[in-house]
């Protein structure tokens, strides 16, 4: 007979390793859900639902964003400015990449109490300057790197 609790995380035993990952190494999408596990601590064998336990990223290179196929001029992004016929569309290559790489990473983070502390831990960065040095942030190993 086994009775062994269920591990549930406190907030206070969560500890925040700092990840930079290269937007120049994979396709935007693999790219993408790689940060969401990260920011979300899914990564964490201490992986609780209702507490927060992710890390922070560094996301760097964001200029180099990679996307196959015809994404960079056929994938649109609409927005509405509120008054009838105000529907407003950019393609991929128009938006700034930074605001690309954050909304879909913030698709893929569930829509809750959660998710705006979560997306405060991301850090876009265009190129490879960064100032969290101080943070002595690792490098993380992108899977399936073409």
């Amino acid at each position: 007979e086994m009775n062994a609790k269920t591990y549930s995380a406190k907030p206070t035993e969560v500890t925040r390793v700092w990840h930079i990952v290269d937007a120049s190494k994979l396709p935007f999408g693999r790219l993408s859900t790689q940060v969401a596990t990260l920011l979300m601590g899914k990564h964490k064998p201490m992986y609780t639902p209702h507490i927060d336990c992710g890390d922070y990223v560094i996301v760097i290179n964001a200029s180099q964003l990679v996307v196959t196929g015809k994404k960079s001029t056929d994938k649109k992004y609409y927005r509405h400015t509120g008054f009838p016929g105000g529907i407003k569309e950019a393609t991929l290559e128009e938006k700034n990449p930074i605001a690309v790489i954050e909304a879909a990473v913030r698709g893929m983070i569930p829509a809750n109490k959660l998710r705006p502390g979560r997306l405060a831990r991301l850090k876009v960065y265009a190129d490879d300057q960064h100032n969290h040095h101080a943070q002595k942030p690792v490098v993380f190993e992108l899977k399936g790197i073409k």
